[in-house]
């Protein structure tokens, strides 16, 4: 439970009150009530406000808040308000203000605008969060501390620079390892002092698109500037734990966004919290994966959905609104993942600026006439009955998907083999095969127990770091199944290359050698004909992008490829290690092939489907203390058929004995 205060699943979302007159606010008391609104996220960008100069701090407007919502039953998730800095601080110290990749000094505006290594940014952001702690650490209107928001975005000043050096320093010991690392033999790039290391950006070592000369600097900067944000955010939670120990603190993260390791970032968190928003044209088991990806963050413990919109976004090329029963489908896909909170952006919408677009439980006209709050209304109802039943339940799976951030940009990194090869994509690929089949999946880093699991998947695992390839092989010595792909087993964790043969330190696990690797357009079709019996998999299939040329080392040939120089030669192969068993694929194949595949793999294991449902119907499962709870959500723009055996559906109250329906985005909460 997140904070005992609240035993429920809690609703609410960001509110930003100071932006309108006071005539407002007890219409918004109303109109939350009548919404089942019970939480409020305040003073998330009134840094400005706050203090309007470098001595004065004024909360006076934020007491008020605080205490009207409570005296009407509505707690508050506290932010502190530090992202964005105020235009005083810029024009009076202008080191807060970021160097952007061109090398260009930015000016006050925006957003994310101010640079994580300034030493006036942390001074006055730490204080920020130490007088907050100090004035409301004995308030019981707040639930939750909310530091800053949606961190991300590089810096690369001289302040950047020279916390860079510190780091290096701090890492590597002696610039003879750095120059080891980075290869800088390469190109006449021996570093002989400190000072003469630089960021890389466009003025530099790269260039746009992940393009640079020197994968080992950049690789580093990226770590670096990912902890230098993350610095910020322990700051202020150390502030604010100094006053409210018992208080949890987090800060909204973004799912798959790409600019900062967030396995480290949860390890530094009381509760993950996120905001979800998918296009107009997300794959269902993309968000799935990210919701998934971020209860993985902390093993398993349940996250807060922080942000979602009630209607439409305004910032996506095509902000189509959700269709009737979508926001409450969604909302409960969370929930079914491991969420113990829906919450929004916004609860009212803003009358001006970037934002006025953007959907919100009340909308302009500011009545509650409107579908979105007859919607937002009846999903605060029915979170209200659940009462705590689903607080603290834990999604229990057996298949592990192995996601990580160095990983990922070490691969996007590469110079080559291809430009097509996205790592979130091909991870998803799997992902999906297995979302469609409603087999459960933790999304894990490289640092989770593997013994947890009967199936490990590793896709693209392109960078082993030191010690990883011994832990999956006392995985698979111990009877797991490990599945790897293409370009994975390349590099070590500093993009030096394994020498001896890829896949490197994975070779004797994986039984085989990669002698080349053949990069094709995506349009550039091969095929994979099967050519073992090996189940489920039958056939041919095809696949893209990157191919393998494969030389088995005692594994088992499962499927060779169809045409090209290496048509015959293998293409899919397992072999026994141990107790268990490793699969590689070494190609990019098509979703068929990865649906069989899994069905096949997870078959050995005698892992299967939740429920066999139709096609769009996405099941997950949540326990807690002996009860099951199957979410049965209904992604099709029809009514389905269903056979779901025995059980009680939370959301209605009805017994359900078999055979049954579920209405177009219709949810069902099985209890057994």
């Amino acid at each position: 439970m997140i904070n005992e205060k609240l035993p429920k699943i809690w609703y609410g979302g960001d509110y930003n009150p100071e932006q309108w007159e006071k005539e407002v606010w007890d219409e918004d008391i109303r109109m939350f009530k009548l919404a089942g609104i019970d939480v409020a996220t305040l003073n998330v960008f009134s840094w400005a406000l706050n203090q309007p100069d470098e001595e004065t701090y004024d909360f006076t407007w934020l007491d008020e808040q605080i205490d009207r919502l409570y005296e009407n039953g509505i707690y508050t998730c506290l932010a502190t308000s530090t992202a964005a800095h105020p235009a005083w601080m810029a024009k009076k110290y202008p080191d807060v203000l970021r160097v952007d990749y061109q090398g260009r000094k930015r000016a006050f505006g925006g957003r994310h605008n101010s640079c994580p290594n300034s030493p006036t940014y942390r001074k006055y952001a730490e204080r920020m969060a130490d007088r907050l702690g100090e004035r409301y650490k004995d308030h019981p209107g707040v639930l939750i501390w909310h530091v800053s928001n949606e961190y991300g975005g590089y810096c690369y000043c001289d302040n950047c620079a020279a916390s860079f050096r510190k780091w290096l320093q701090q890492k590597y010991g002696t610039l003879q390892n750095v120059n080891k690392a980075w290869n800088t033999r390469f190109w006449g790039h021996t570093f002989y002092d400190w000072d003469e290391i630089v960021p890389p950006n466009a003025l530099s070592e790269e260039w746009e698109g992940d393009s640079t000369n020197f994968q080992g600097i950049s690789l580093d900067y990226r770590i670096f500037q990912s902890d230098s944000l993350l610095e910020c955010f322990k700051l202020e939670r150390d502030a604010l734990k100094k006053h409210t120990p018992n208080l949890p603190v987090t800060t909204n993260l973004m799912g798959t966004y790409k600019e900062l390791d967030y396995f480290k970032w949860g390890k530094e968190m009381d509760v993950v919290s996120w905001d979800n928003y998918p296009a107009y044209d997300t794959p269902v088991s993309f968000t799935a994966m990210a919701h998934d990806l971020m209860r993985g963050l902390k093993s398993g413990q349940p996250f807060m959905l922080m942000e979602q919109t009630p209607s439409q976004q305004n910032w996506q090329p095509y902000n189509s609104l959700k269709r009737p029963g979508v926001m409450r489908l969604w909302s409960y896909q969370a929930v079914a993942r491991g969420a113990d909170t829906v919450m929004f952006f916004q609860l009212r919408r803003s009358v001006g600026a970037c934002e006025k677009y953007h959907g919100a439980v009340i909308e302009h006209v500011g009545h509650e006439n409107t579908r979105v709050f007859r919607e937002t209304a009846a999903l605060g109802k029915e979170l209200g009955n659940l009462s705590d039943a689903l607080l603290d339940a834990r999604v229990q799976a057996k298949v592990a998907i192995v996601f990580d951030w160095e990983n990922r940009w070490a691969t996007e990194l590469s110079s080559g083999p291809s430009k097509a090869l996205d790592y979130v994509k091909e991870v998803h690929n799997y992902y999906a095969a297995l979302f469609d089949e409603n087999i459960p999946v933790d999304m894990i880093g490289v640092d989770e127990d593997l013994s947890k699991y009967e199936i490990v998947i590793a896709p693209v695992l392109y960078m082993v770091k030191s010690g990883y390839a011994d832990r999956v092989k006392e995985f698979v010595q111990n009877g797991g199944t490990f599945v790897t792909t293409f370009f994975s087993g390349i590099v070590n964790e500093h993009d030096l290359v394994t020498l001896g043969g890829y896949p490197g330190e994975l070779r004797d696990l994986l039984g085989i050698w990669v002698e080349e690797i053949d990069a094709l357009p995506p349009e550039v079709k091969n095929q994979i004909v099967i050519t073992n019996d090996t189940g489920r998999l039958t056939g041919t299939y095809e696949c893209r992008l990157l191919f393998d040329i494969i030389h088995s080392e005692g594994a088992d040939v499962l499927a060779e490829y169809g045409s090209d120089f290496y048509a015959g030669t293998p293409v899919i192969t397992r072999h026994a290690y141990g107790k268990g068993k490793a699969y590689y694929v070494g190609t990019c194949p098509d979703q068929a092939f990865l649906t069989d595949f899994m069905k096949t793999v997870c078959a050995e294991k005698e892992i299967a489907p939740l429920l066999n449902v139709p096609k769009g119907v996405e099941v997950t499962e949540r326990r807690k203390d002996g009860a099951s709870y199957f979410f049965i959500m209904n992604h099709n723009a029809s009514t389905v058929e269903l056979e779901i055996g025995e059980g009680t559906d939370l959301l209605t109250g009805k017994e359900l004995t078999g055979a049954t329906s579920l209405e177009a985005y219709g949810v069902m909460i099985v209890k057994r």
